[in-house]
């Protein structure tokens, strides 16, 4: 169990930050790993996403779906992953309706994600 502030250490698992999944990707570098997730909300996959979606854009949408959980994933961020993983499943099925019908979900978590992170500056 590294050294890390309590009160930093509980607001990002609160954003659904697996900190020790994501401090053990960077390597113990806790400054990295911060300059990494506060860099997140400049990420445009998300807006891409939600682009894509509204224009009923199913190859867009699941590249822009694609690429934002190989982001998350990077940086443990459970809840966004969670979310986008089944709607890159979804677009990979052709399965616009289902993928739509989760993205309250994913919006959701990804707002709760970036609030978080706000407060971290």
């Amino acid at each position: 169990h590294n050294k890390m502030d309590e009160t930093r250490r509980q607001l990002l698992l609160d954003a659904g930050v697996d900190v020790d999944e994501a401090l053990g990707r960077f390597l113990g570098n806790e400054a990295l790993m911060m300059k990494f997730l506060l860099r997140f909300p400049g990420d445009e996959n998300f807006s891409r996403l939600k682009e894509a979606m509204a224009q009923s854009d199913a190859v867009g949408a699941f590249e822009a779906a694609h690429t934002l959980k190989g982001v998350v994933g990077n940086l443990s961020m459970k809840d966004i992953f969670r979310w986008t993983s089944v709607i890159v499943e979804d677009l990979r099925a052709g399965d616009l309706t289902a993928a739509k019908e989760k993205m309250p979900a994913l919006e959701a978590a990804y707002s709760n994600t970036l609030n978080l992170l706000g407060q971290l500056e």
